[in-house]
């Protein structure tokens, strides 16, 4: 438990909410939210003209 509570200081809210997720038994829950923060983040960049063409050939 050492080690979530000092990642918890270490990353903030991530780290709040990681230690969260884990003293409540949800840590399953973590792959999920990551993937998609991933693709929040995948289209927020799509949306830029510059990137789209590198974007697209991924789907």
């Amino acid at each position: 438990m050492g080690v979530i509570k000092t990642a918890g200081r270490r990353f903030g809210i991530a780290g709040e909410l990681l230690g969260f997720f884990w003293g409540n038994k949800r840590w399953w829950l973590v792959p999920m939210i990551t993937v998609l923060l991933i693709f929040g983040i995948l289209m927020i960049l799509a949306q830029s003209s510059a990137i789209a063409p590198f974007i697209y050939t991924l789907f």
